[in-house]
């Protein structure tokens, strides 16, 4: 019997990996946002870390999907490029787009640093 399945994990992985698929597929709609505004949401090291977290976050839910050890990396590597992430969003003013993308990546920040066994 596989316990690769939903059923199988708990309700806090779960959450994490929806969180994770969440904060990836935002990340890439808001990178597409950035580069229609230009200028500073444009610079490559912004479409950079948004494009690393969007990665991360994608790896970090196949761990978890397929019920690896080495989840624990990834959610750690990802709780920290998430924060980064968030911080950046915030910090390009007033937009709802980056606020959106910033709650996101909080919020997978929060989970996957539970997930990782960190604090």
């Amino acid at each position: 019997m596989s316990h690769h399945t939903a059923e199988h994990r708990s309700t806090e992985m779960n959450q994490c990996i929806t969180n994770c698929f969440n904060c990836a597929a935002i990340c890439i709609e808001t990178i597409s946002h950035c580069l229609q505004m230009g200028g500073e949401h444009a610079k490559p090291e912004h479409i950079g870390l948004m494009q690393t977290c969007a990665e991360i976050c994608t790896v970090s839910a196949n761990a978890m999907l397929r019920g690896v050890q080495a989840h624990t990396a990834t959610c750690g590597a990802c709780a920290e490029v998430c924060r980064m992430c968030a911080q950046a969003c915030e910090s390009m003013g007033d937009d709802a787009a980056m606020q959106r993308c910033a709650e996101a990546c909080r919020r997978c920040a929060e989970s996957c640093r539970a997930m990782s066994g960190g604090m």
